[in-house]
């Protein structure tokens, strides 16, 4: 077996919110990064220090990391690779640990997105001194993206990430920008890339020619040939921009599982498949996508079998038609589904109500204020996320009520200057003068 290990970082809380028409409550995000720690996952992408709406919850989340609440998965935020965004990142989120910076690297982007104002040599500066900048503010580890590293020259490939090494960068991460590259290329420029190197590999593929999956095992297989540690980036239930990002349990299952991998590749140890069911069901609800029914491992079709022909063979032996068991991923306890009266908690919903909802989850309030200030939170969470509250979030709310406070404060930014607050004064002036209007006629009549 291979001495060095494959690693999983998930960006549902990152690339999987930038889903088009979809998106996560700050309370929803932060159950996936408990159901990640639950699971044992490496590193959850948590979001971006630099957006103003994510900074609450980043801090908030944080402080899970601080109260020994969420303890295997480390929590990371992503940023482009500008010196002056690092700065402003841990300006905002000065607990911040763990980061990935963000530059683009083809001649398609260079050209086509900067539009001739960097050349190659600019984009390597200005990499670089994020890095610094990000070891300087105390990250104990930076990771440097190359976005659209499978349409990048492999020679300029090579020079960015020694140059990222050199300054100090832990990991390269090779985005799969578009989904460009197939199992075979990706083999060959991972393996030349982490052996040119000689530092730890991301992969970070995208599922618009339907190769995600098999895109990052195999650069994770060619990290471990290559003689490095290799991180594979996965979203819940492939979720992402586009096509989505490779599915996090058809990763694991293709590690634990595959004929090419089983016993030959190790994965993180802390990882535990037993809690793939309860991520995927919840990742699920919160996106409002229903996890396909032929999805692998989590599917309902995974485990059901029609055919007379499978259905005698699984019967007999599950492993006549079954490639693992359904036990593995949590899947198999009975779930039991209300037909009768239903009491829930909601943003209009009463005391008495909320009691009845939290005695049977066999919680207690020691008086009535603790009650109230409970039910608030859980009202705001439902107004926050715009969906029934489900047990394990009304229970993070009982547990840690300033922590759930914090994560669902959105301040929105308004600062009236310029142009807004010309429109706004005149407004207010209008408004002002019609209705000081019916007074004025009032005098002239007398």
């Amino acid at each position: 077996m291979a001495e060095n290990k494959i690693y999983i970082v998930d960006v549902t809380n990152r690339d999987g919110v930038q889903t088009s028409r979809l998106g996560l409550a700050k309370l929803q995000k932060t159950m996936i990064n408990l159901l990640l720690n639950d699971m044992g996952i490496t590193q959850s992408e948590f979001g971006f220090p630099n957006t103003r709406h994510e900074i609450n919850y980043l801090n908030a989340n944080l402080q899970l990391v601080d109260r020994g609440v969420i303890t295997k998965t480390k929590l990371s935020g992503w940023m482009r690779g500008l010196a002056s965004d690092v700065y402003k990142s841990f300006q905002s989120v000065p607990r911040l640990q763990h980061v990935n910076l963000s530059v683009s690297t083809s001649n398609q982007m260079i050209h086509g997105k900067f539009k001739g104002s960097k050349t190659k040599e600019d984009v390597i500066r200005q990499m670089t001194e994020a890095v610094e900048a990000a070891l300087s503010c105390g990250a104990l580890t930076v990771g440097v993206n190359a976005e659209d590293a499978s349409r990048t020259d492999e020679e300029f490939l090579l020079q960015f990430a020694k140059a990222a090494k050199d300054h100090g960068a832990h990991r390269i991460r090779y985005c799969d920008t578009l989904g460009y590259d197939d199992p075979h290329t990706t083999y060959g420029r991972i393996f030349n890339l982490a052996s040119a190197t000689n530092i730890p590999i991301e992969l970070h593929y995208h599922n618009d020619l339907g190769l995600a999956v098999a895109n990052s095992v195999m650069g994770a297989k060619a990290a471990i040939d290559a003689g490095v540690d290799a991180y594979i980036n996965t979203a819940v239930n492939g979720m992402g921009e586009r096509a989505g990002n490779a599915d996090l349990v058809s990763c694991l299952l293709a590690i634990l599982k595959s004929s090419g991998f089983e016993g030959k590749y190790r994965l993180d140890d802390n990882i535990d498949l037993c809690e793939a069911w309860n991520l995927a069901k919840y990742t699920s609800y919160a996106f409002g996508v229903p996890i396909a029914i032929n999805q692998p491992a989590v599917g309902d079709n995974a485990f059901a079998h029609e055919s007379g022909i499978h259905a005698d063979g699984a019967l007999k032996d599950r492993r006549n038609y079954e490639l693992y068991d359904y036990e593995e991923l949590g899947r198999g306890q009975p779930e039991v589904v209300e037909t009768g009266r239903l009491i829930t908690v909601g943003e209009y919903g009463g005391i008495k109500g909320f009691r009845n909802v939290y005695e049977k989850l066999e919680l207690e309030f020691r008086d009535e204020d603790e009650a109230r200030n409970i039910l608030e939170l859980a009202r705001y969470a439902n107004v926050h996320t715009q969906k029934p509250l489900l047990d394990n979030e009304l229970k993070f709310i009982y547990d840690y009520p300033d922590i759930a406070a914090k994560v669902m404060t959105v301040t929105p930014y308004y600062v009236p200057v310029g142009a807004i607050k010309q429109r706004v004064e005149r407004d207010k002036a209008i408004m002002e003068q019609t209705q000081a209007q019916p007074e004025n006629q009032q005098e002239a009549q007398v």
